[in-house]
């Protein structure tokens, strides 16, 4: 040992060397290859799965009620025994199948995917789950079965299986499987660059095959739904045309429009979060289980069903995702009047609560859709533009269920089609997050459940 000061290695020059370094490795370059051939099939895969799904939906709620009853829209009523079913097949689906049907909504959304085992649990609570009237969407299993599509074609072809290249094929399937949901490769890649939760150049490694595999994706679903025809429900909500610039009084109301959004959504998923804890399996026999998602699933029908009684509109405004009813309240907001936004709001909020805990799906769409129509229902206050109200709600709501504001803020912006708007997306965003942060919310239980090793 001598005194002599050892010479600190240059991490301004280190990192691009081991960025490099990855990247020209001949293990890196197998797996990349191999995400770009993946994205092919799982996209794909999803295509036909969101495009059935949405078919699905169709006939249970336009064309069945119209062939039985005569009606153009369901009856109050309809919500209740459809999901009354839901709630019965993933209470099952929870109890008995491997992986319980994929991860719980009120956890936030999930990296990578569900193993091979776990894949028809997942299939099969998501086909339960949002067609039949769910409040949530359907970027959660999209992860999960693209993540676990990926890993059983990485299987089928002998592909490598270090845990890096398991992680980085099964971040890269996920991506390739939502990223046409969202409209755009690059939302689903920011994305998993925070639900990965990984930095420095190992960032760069992970993304890049995800970049690659959600891009190709994006051109399987354009090309693939202009051919055939068939719809997936892909999510956007454009703000009309023209938008007009931010002022004083704007950044004020958005400052507190995130405040207010971000206790109301924290409320809803610490709701959501207790609604898991009645449901968990680790607290419950299978037939327990199975009954407590059930009547989560009826409560969430009741919501709708009290909705379509209270306003006279139909039950799907709370029965459904939001994804399709979007872009319709951000471009006629008048559609809805003063009670029925509220209305809306409460009772919506309350299925979703009920929904994150119990039955499976994304939280993104409705919290999206929350967050638009408080926007839409403050607007008139003075000062207040329609545009930065609704950018805010949206942003605000998105970021406190999701915990990804970086995303958040990408995701709102691309979705209004609004770049004049990010000021006010951003502000609201960062606000919304640390007021979530300063909240105190409900552990999962599950998380507890892992034995402490010495």
């Amino acid at each position: 040992m001598t005194g002599r000061p050892q010479p600190q290695p240059d991490t301004a020059q280190g990192e691009p060397q081991v960025l490099r370094d990855i990247l020209l490795s001949p293990g890196y370059m197998r797996v990349l290859v191999l995400c770009a051939v993946i994205g092919i099939p799982v996209s794909l895969v999803a295509f036909w799965f969101l495009a059935g799904l949405h078919a699905l939906e169709r006939a249970l709620w336009d064309d069945l009620p119209h062939a039985l009853l005569g009606r153009d829209t369901p009856p109050w009523w309809w919500p209740l025994p459809l999901l009354a079913i839901a709630g019965a097949v993933v209470g099952i689906v929870v109890a008995r199948l491997p992986g319980a049907g994929g991860h719980v909504p009120a956890d936030g959304l999930q990296p990578g995917g569900a193993s091979t085992a776990a894949l028809p649990g997942v299939l099969i609570a998501a086909t339960a789950s949002l067609p039949f009237g769910a409040v949530l969407g359907p970027e959660g299993p999209l992860i999960a079965l693209g993540g676990g599509l990926a890993l059983l074609l990485r299987d089928l072809t002998r592909g490598p299986t270090t845990p890096q290249a398991t992680a980085l094929v099964a971040v890269a399937g996920s991506a390739a499987g939502m990223a046409a949901i969202f409209g755009s490769p690059l939302i689903a890649a920011v994305l998993l660059i925070e639900v990965v939760g990984l930095g420095g150049p190992r960032l760069f490694a992970v993304m890049l095959p995800a970049l690659l595999s959600s891009g190709l994706g994006a051109l399987v679903f354009t090309g693939f739904g202009s051919w055939t025809g068939l719809k997936t429900g892909g999510l956007s909500a454009k703000l009309p045309e023209p938008v007009p610039p931010l002022h004083a009084g704007d950044i004020a109301w958005t400052l507190l429009i995130a405040v207010l959004v971000a206790t109301a959504m924290h409320g809803v998923l610490a709701a959501g979060r207790r609604t898991a804890a009645y449901v968990s399996p680790a607290a419950h026999e299978p037939r327990g289980i199975a009954v407590r998602t059930l009547l989560c699933a009826l409560g969430a029908g009741i919501c709708a069903a009290l909705y379509a009684l209270l306003t006279d509109r139909p039950p799907t405004e709370v029965a459904s995702s939001g994804q399709a009813l979007l872009p319709e309240l951000v471009s006629h907001p008048h559609t809805w009047g003063v009670g029925a936004l509220i209305g809306l709001l409460l009772l919506k909020g309350i299925a979703y609560a009920l929904c994150l805990g119990s039955l499976r799906g994304g939280p993104v769409f409705p919290a999206l859709f929350l967050g638009a129509a408080v926007g839409a229902l403050i607007a008139p206050l003075p000062g207040l533009g329609f545009a930065p109200a609704v950018a805010a709600g949206m942003a605000a709501a998105s970021t406190t269920l999701l915990r990804l504001p970086v995303s958040c803020v990408v995701l709102v912006v691309i979705l209004l089609g609004a770049p004049a708007m990010t000021p006010a997306v951003i502000l609201a965003a960062v606000t919304a997050f640390i007021t979530g942060e300063l909240l105190p919310l409900l552990p999962l239980p599950w998380r507890k459940r892992a034995p402490e090793t010495g």
